[in-house]
């Protein structure tokens, strides 16, 4: 019985929210939420599959997830190997799955025109799958070296060593991944065929009735729920139960713990985790929300801003984790300094002071509809996001919640409760915690290791009289409630727009500084975009500048934070970032008391001085930061040394290092005033604010830096605008450039190879981005799923300053990268054929996918606001850029794609630029010291002398900074 309409008057939407939704159960008890949004460019599904790692059988980790990467290759009706991913991005599209705990969860979104035969071969996972033996033992190896690439992450450390510390009866003692060992060795030893275990494990758990779905269209409720009844009601249903674990995965033996844990990379971290009664429970009442926001408060008395004034945390945040309908953890998570690391017995005595205080207040009721204020605004305005993520999100939310709440899931706190949060906050007592400590300084006292990734630990039992003696012995703390949100907006009107401009407009110019200004045309929402580059020639002229400018944009952050942090949460968000040519502020949110902050930034810039406890935390913070720059994976490492290459005045992070520790806060203080002394502003004004306040706006700043009487910057003398330019590779040369992986004990390699295609030009522009959609599935097919290169596996364009190229990025452990380079040149003389047996049909199809992407709407002022400003950045100013794209798309030919193949990117074509960034992993050893001692006239020998040796491209910037109006 397929259920009424009566589903649409239920689901609670946002006031803005002009989409229609419908909910219909089919006959196969599969729960679907129809949406239909007239103005998408895209259309997009995900299916909620109520099944995760908890239900992999004993001995066979990985289960579940492995079988989530197998449903992608091919189904009975659609047997080509791929060709799902294929239809897919051919049409404009991307596709992806996750598997959590309890939820395996597949999705895709597509351009308008692809989207009834991609919902076909996408609802052929459930009915009829295909796991060819062949591919099945190839897709083990992908999910080993997903496995591999997550190996020495602290994140994955970290989890695998909470879950480890629990019930070895509990499924969240589990191993989830999986590995070549847990999917092929073991299996083999015990006369198991993971193939058959495969489809067991999907007869068993994939039926209908513990799945949801959600499809997200521009098509009418009626035409998509006839299309969805035919597609989806073949999915068997055997009245699955999903699976839900029995009660709390941790035992007495389990709680009142500390753990001493050493960590991959630099820094001290404290996690304090205790076992609380499931948020979902009573997600109206929201206790977890109302605790996190309390325990996890930045703002003057909050526990983070005593543990900062005291010089011992740089970092704080508490909230529910870990959770799902039968248990849940409140977790306070911790980043230390190195003094913060000698007094964690003061740190947790101050934590439990603080859940003291709370219990001795009282629930307070202001607090709680202060709370519900700010998240009901939330919900009400919330930004337009792309269909994928909107749907993975509610389908996710169907399988918890009832069909009322859908689409706010935990997220609007209504009915104030002090007995339901009164509970929770008694569950964060000494006697059930669970404390976690990280750090590098443990790395000779320990004497346990975790199995699946070797973490080091030690663990001891904390009873709760010790805790309490940590309490009464902790310094004596001014700890208080926070005070009443003055940024909680109460004008959300929206301003008057004279006319519908599409483009940014330069409202003014002056010695000072350029505004560009949007209005929102768009959007209709009260939110604000402002962004200000400082452009200072002197922040990027040596490595110690470039340092200090670090410096001074995190110690402006530090000092801002306890008042900005209500601004945060109350939804007005703002960052101080250096840039290679100075530093950017930027602020984003409700319009209403934007310019509040704003100005109070511009007044701290102004009135700067040095707080010589506070740079010394910062300075520590800084060079850990920097030190961890080698811990990064190695395909990260080869795109930093192939931007480093490319990108002229640049200094390595390796430099700046080494110059750290000798500075001093004097340093600074003669540094950031002879940094802005000369400066130009660029400012970049957009959303809900008229064009006279946007001028106010900039006025105010240049009166304040500028025009005051003893100012603080000068204008910019015309030779000292920055144009930052970019190496101009030498024709018919494949420069390789080989490094060893920065962490000994990584065994991945990775390669970047690097074809340099030309200087932003329409024409130019839309080969090199036809030819990357065209490629871009065939590459994956080939490098991963057919030669298992590895896991990261991944063809697409770059963008350098305005320089346009394409990049394989290839992640492994299986072959060093000097045989990856090969099999990247094997692929395009294996798809230079597949190319020439291009019909005309297939290449109209192509052109067309890739029209219709480009003229996708932008979904908010974030997105669009990104988009100008790179335009703005790069110096290119083609706001129109899409519009001669497409024109130009229109008139290309088949023949046209292949002779831009033929000049650019074919295997030995004379023109051809190519750079090939290899960093070689520990198990590859050997590759790099061959390679290293063979000479090689394109084998770049010194970054910084390659660079200086070749020519550059003009830069787009040119002479903006004087352009006249």
């Amino acid at each position: 019985m397929v259920a009424g309409m009566e589903g649409a008057a239920e689901i609670v939407k946002a006031r803005t929210d002009k989409r229609d939704y419908r909910r219909i159960i089919l006959p196969n008890s599969l729960q679907v939420l129809l949406i239909s949004d007239p103005d998408t460019d895209k259309c997009a599904a995900s299916m909620d599959v109520g099944v995760g790692s908890f239900s992999d059988p004993a001995g066979l980790e990985g289960l579940a997830h492995f079988l989530e990467h197998m449903l992608f290759y091919a189904s009975e009706k659609y047997p080509v190997e791929d060709s799902y991913s294929k239809y897919i991005t051919e049409h404009g599209g991307s596709t992806n799955a996750f598997t959590s705990a309890e939820h395996t969860n597949y999705y895709f979104d597509v351009n308008t025109d692809g989207f009834e035969e991609a919902l076909d071969r996408f609802s052929q996972f459930f009915t009829n799958p295909l796991m060819s033996p062949d591919a099945t033992t190839r897709e083990i190896k992908a999910v080993d070296s997903e496995n591999q690439k997550n190996l020495l992450s602290d994140p994955w450390r970290m989890n695998q060593l909470q879950k480890h510390l629990s019930s070895e009866d509990h499924p969240y003692h589990k191993f989830s991944t999986g590995n070549w060992d847990t999917l092929e060795v073991k299996p083999k030893e015990k006369g198991l065929d993971t193939r058959n275990e495969l489809l067991k494990f999907y007869d068993h758990h994939y039926s209908a009735n513990i799945m949801c779905l959600v499809v997200y269209t521009n098509e009418s409720l009626d035409k998509i729920q006839n299309i969805v009844e035919v597609k989806f009601q073949n999915i068997r249903n055997t009245n699955r139960s999903s699976f839900h674990p029995p009660g709390q995965p941790c035992k007495s033996e389990h709680l009142q713990i500390l753990v001493k844990t050493v960590p991959i990379k630099q820094g001290h971290k404290l996690k304090i985790l205790w076992p609380v009664t499931p948020e979902i429970r009573h997600y109206n009442e929201g206790p977890c929300r109302y605790l996190g926001h309390l325990i996890g408060h930045e703002g003057e008395g909050s526990l983070y801003y005593i543990l900062k004034t005291l010089g011992w945390a740089t970092g704080l945040s508490a909230g529910e984790s870990d959770w799902s309908l039968d248990f849940a953890f409140f977790k306070v998570s911790i980043e230390l300094t190195d003094a913060g690391h000698e007094h964690i017995q003061d740190i947790i005595g101050l934590l439990f002071k603080y859940v003291e205080l709370l219990q001795h207040s009282g629930v307070c009721e202001w607090i709680f509809e202060e709370l519900s204020a700010v998240c009901e605004t939330k919900f009400h305005y919330q930004d337009k996001i792309p269909p994928i993520d909107y749907v993975v999100h509610i389908s996710s939310n169907m399988q918890l919640y009832p069909p009322k709440d859908w689409l706010i899931g935990s997220s609007l706190p209504t009915k104030f409760s002090p007995s339901v949060i009164k509970m929770v906050l008694d569950q964060l007592s000494p006697n059930n915690v669970r404390i976690f400590w990280e750090s590098k300084n443990f790395e000779e006292h320990t004497d346990r290791v975790e199995p699946w990734y070797g973490t080091k630990y030690s663990i001891e039992k904390i009873s709760s009289s010790v805790i309490q003696e940590w309490v009464h012995s902790s310094p004596d703390q001014n700890l208080h409630l926070p005070a009443p949100n003055v940024f909680i907006p109460t004008d959300l009107s929206l301003k008057p727009v004279q006319e519908k401009v599409k483009f940014p407009v330069l409202l003014s110019r002056s010695s000072y500084s350029a505004l560009w200004y949007k209005p929102d045309t768009l959007f209709s929402t009260p939110k604000a975009y402002v962004k200000i580059d400082f452009n200072c020639p002197y922040a990027g002229s040596s490595p110690e500048a470039e340092v200090l400018t670090h410096i001074f944009t995190q110690l402006l952050m530090d000092y801002l934070n306890e008042y900005a942090y209500y601004a945060q949460v109350a939804g007005l968000n703002y960052g101080v970032n250096h840039t290679d040519s100075g530093f950017q502020v930027t602020v984003l949110g409700y319009n209403h008391k934007l310019r509040i902050l704003l100005e109070t930034i511009i007044e701290k810039i102004a009135t700067f001085r040095v707080q010589t406890d506070r740079f010394s935390v910062i300075k520590e913070m800084v060079t850990k930061e920097y030190q961890n720059s080698k811990y990064q994976q190695p395909y990260q490492q080869a795109m930093y040394y192939c931007s480093l290459i490319l990108q002229d005045q640049t200094w390595p992070w390796m430099e700046q290092l080494e110059v750290l520790p000798l500075l001093q806060p004097e340093d600074l203080s003669k540094f950031v005033p002879a940094m802005l002394s000369r400066s130009f502003l660029e400012f970049y004004v957009a959303g809900n604010i008229e064009g006279n306040e946007a001028e106010l706006m900039v006025r105010h700043i240049e009166d304040v830096l500028f025009k005051c009487s003893k100012p603080l910057c000068q204008p910019l003398f015309p030779s000292q605008h920055v144009t930052n330019r970019v190496v101009k590779l030498e024709s018919g040369t494949n420069y390789f450039y080989p490094s060893e992986c920065l962490n000994p004990n990584d065994e991945n390699s990775a390669l970047v190879h690097y074809i340099q295609v030309g200087r932003d030009d329409f024409k130019l522009n839309v080969k090199l981005q036809l030819f990357a959609l065209v490629a871009k599935q065939a590459a994956f097919h080939q490098l991963r799923s057919v030669e298992q290169l590895g896991y990261i596996t991944v063809l697409m364009q770059r963008n350098d300053r305005g320089i346009r190229g394409l990049q394989f990025i290839i992640q492994s452990t299986v072959k060093g990268p000097g045989n990856i380079d090969q099999r990247v040149e094997a692929f395009l003389n294996m798809f230079e054929a597949k190319l020439l047996e291009m019909t005309a049909d297939d290449f109209k199809s192509n052109v067309n996918a890739l029209i219709d992407m480009k003229l996708e709407k932008h979904k908010n002022l974030r997105e669009e606001s990104a988009f100008f400003w790179r335009e703005i950045t790069d110096g290119t100013l083609r706001f129109d850029r899409k519009d001669f794209e497409v024109e130009a798309l229109r008139q290309l030919t088949l023949q046209d794609l292949i002779d831009f193949f033929n000049e650019y990117v074919k295997v030995g074509a004379p023109q051809k630029k190519t750079l090939s960034i290899r960093v070689y992993g520990n198990l590859h050893s050997d590759d790099y010291k061959a390679e290293t001692s063979q000479p090689d006239s394109a084998k770049i020998e010194n970054v910084f002398s390659f660079r200086k040796s070749q020519s550059l491209y003009g830069s787009f910037k040119g002479l903006s900074g004087q352009m006249k109006l």
